[in-house]
């Protein structure tokens, strides 16, 4: 049977007091709504659509990456039934289920959606509820069983003191057949101060046409949890990252402290690797094997070898570091650094669009730019590689077992030769040719006496003041 998805996102989120659409909000290295798309994704839908809003332009954009998807224009926001409306272009000539997602509940799961549909093809509903259990109901609105059957679902603020007191409530997730859906939804009483057309008058409607209405009740509430406020945001993101937290744990890894341990949904980390306090990981991170990180570490779109060792306070954002690799503390790797095995990043050393080949260090305060560099390199503390002119970016290139001592400027473009050596405190604008010295420094003069005539110079001036 042919499955299909609607995810509505036209709702402005005032609330959120942002100008970033409330589904473009960002949990866990995802937005709301990219969040609601994984989860719709394990039922294959033959079609996906996205209702928007006033901000449509920013939810394209923010959806860039999605191909496939269909976006219907929701001009005024008049309920939920307006809203599947607007989409009967888009599903007018399909058959088969639609299942209908807010694009601000992102703790929804996959398994709870394929349940959900299964359940409602198996039945042969018209409309399947997902349905929850909250001790604090406040907000939703409630459903209403006559013999365990659901007969109708109550607005809060249509509902009677009794009625309230139910916590059984509508998670705004349905199962619906497309058949009967279009010419039913005409059929929903407008209501409220501006007309809006709710889609739980569905239920009511396919009750008094004699057609299937099911209900499946998700087993955790916090999957149904929309998110209004910045404050929700955050308790929601307390929650996916205790998940992600425990998702580790259960592989293996040691988190010191998972209270202070922040890592996205797409975030890979390897068994036996122990993650120190105060740790951020983000976006599409891969961390290896018995690799350990110390406290204040943040790594974002890095990819981590096996036994590799980050120390404090290193920031490493789209790098690639190999095997037995050590780096830190107080390093910076910019994109497009590469590390080798068993290579060395110290103390204050800042990378960028760098490769630094295996068992290659730079121990401290060193810059290191548009550089190529071989395998067994020294650099000494206070390396600066000149790569930018004001205009221009240039390379710089080091071969292997290349020892380059302290001070040092390289002026891009410039190469050294395997087996070179560089003095230290050196300006170098020329190549250094294999197996060379490269010295380039001014001439030291002594000028004796100097201090003593210029204090006697200074005496005089102030007396004569």
């Amino acid at each position: 049977m042919a499955r299909h998805v609607l995810i509505l996102a036209a709702g402005q989120g005032t609330r959120m007091r942002s100008g970033r659409p409330k589904v473009l909000h960002r949990l866990a290295g995802l937005s709301l709504i990219e969040h609601v798309l994984r989860a719709a994704s394990v039922l294959t839908p033959d079609s996906t659509g996205v209702v928007v809003g006033p901000v449509a332009d920013q939810v394209h954009a923010g959806l860039a990456d999605h191909t496939g998807l269909a976006f219907v224009l929701q001009p005024e926001q008049l309920g939920t039934g307006h809203a599947l409306l607007q989409a009967e272009p888009l599903f007018r000539d399909r058959r088969g289920a639609l299942v209908v997602l807010s694009g601000d509940v992102p703790l929804i799961r996959p398994e709870t959606l394929r349940r959900l549909v299964e359940t409602h093809e198996r039945k042969g509903a018209a409309v399947t509820v997902l349905t929850a259990r909250m001790a604090r109901p406040y907000g939703y609105g409630r459903i209403v069983r006559k013999n365990g059957r659901l007969r109708r679902i109550v607005e809060e603020r249509d509902a009677s003191e009794a009625q309230r007191q139910l916590n059984e409530i509508n998670s705004g997730i349905y199962a619906l057949d497309l058949t009967p859906l279009f010419d039913a939804l005409r059929e929903i009483p407008a209501a409220g101060a501006i007309n809006e057309i709710y889609l739980p008058g569905l239920v009511t409607i396919y009750r008094r046409r004699g057609l299937g209405v099911e209900t499946v009740e998700v087993e955790d509430p916090d999957e149904v949890r929309g998110i209004n406020s910045q404050t929700e945001l955050a308790e929601v993101k307390q929650i996916v990252r205790q998940r992600k937290n425990e998702e580790l744990m259960a592989a293996g890894v040691t988190i010191e402290d998972p209270a202070t341990t922040y890592v996205d949904t797409d975030v890979t980390v390897g068994p036996d690797t122990v993650i120190h306090p105060s740790v951020i990981l983000e976006g599409r991170t891969t961390i290896g094997a018995r690799c350990e990180l110390h406290s204040g570490v943040r790594i974002v779109d890095s990819t981590l070898g096996d036994d590799v060792l980050i120390n404090n306070h290193c920031v490493i954002q789209g790098a690639t570091i190999a095997q037995d690799a050590r780096i830190g503390p107080f390093a910076h790797l910019r994109p497009e650094t590469v590390i080798g095995k068993a290579a060395r990043i110290g103390t204050f050393v800042e990378t960028k669009k760098t490769s630094l080949g295996d068992g290659s260090k730079a121990n401290h305060l060193t810059y290191l730019g548009d550089a190529t560099i071989g395998s067994e390199v020294n650099v000494g503390a206070g390396t600066i590689t000149c790569n930018y002119d004001g205009g221009q970016k240039y390379p710089t290139t080091i071969g292997d077992r290349v020892f380059i001592g302290s001070g040092t400027e390289l002026i891009a473009p410039v190469t050294l030769g395997d087996d070179a050596y560089v003095a230290a405190g050196s300006c170098i604008t020329n190549d250094v040719p294999a197996g060379a010295l490269g010295v380039a420094r001014s001439r030291q003069v002594n000028k004796e006496d100097w201090v003593s005539r210029r204090k006697k110079s200074q005496d005089t001036a102030h007396s004569n003041a």
